[in-house]
């Protein structure tokens, strides 16, 4: 397994209404897509960098990930995702090598990508997400 890209770079802030304009008018990006994936109680953002994403995560319930998240640590970098081609066996090929997972089965993300992430304690610290498009196979 070798990832291809970074797919994007998820970024937990407290309001997508307030942080939006950042990007847009400073950094000079252009928000492509906001939407909600209500099992990860979330509203996304995305912005092109090349070909890397930035994704905007506010929490739509304090309780979800991204509202634990901020109420611990703050706004700020949340994960990283690579793009892998064959997710199921990406995460098989992780865990057989000690890596602990928080999804062992892929699940829909936003953009309509499949997703699973990897645990910070096995991973240096950084929430690691991999990221399977499987419509463009």
């Amino acid at each position: 397994m070798k990832p291809s890209h970074i797919e994007h770079i998820g970024i937990a802030v407290k309001s997508l209404k307030e942080s939006i304009p950042y990007y847009e008018n400073i950094l000079g990006l252009k928000c492509y897509s906001i939407e909600e994936v209500k099992e990860q109680k979330v509203k996304t953002a995305f912005f092109h960098v090349g070909q890397t994403k930035i994704e905007l995560l506010e929490s739509t319930d304090p309780e979800g990930p991204i509202g634990k998240f901020i109420e611990k640590k703050g706004e700020g970098i949340h994960h990283i995702a690579f793009a892998v081609k064959d997710i199921e066996k990406a995460l098989e090929e992780t865990e057989s090598k000690g890596v602990r997972l928080i999804d062992k089965i892929p699940r829909k993300g936003a953009e309509g990508l499949y997703i699973a992430f990897l645990h910070p304690k096995s991973t240096f610290g950084v929430l690691t997400e991999f990221c399977e498009n499987k419509n463009s196979k």
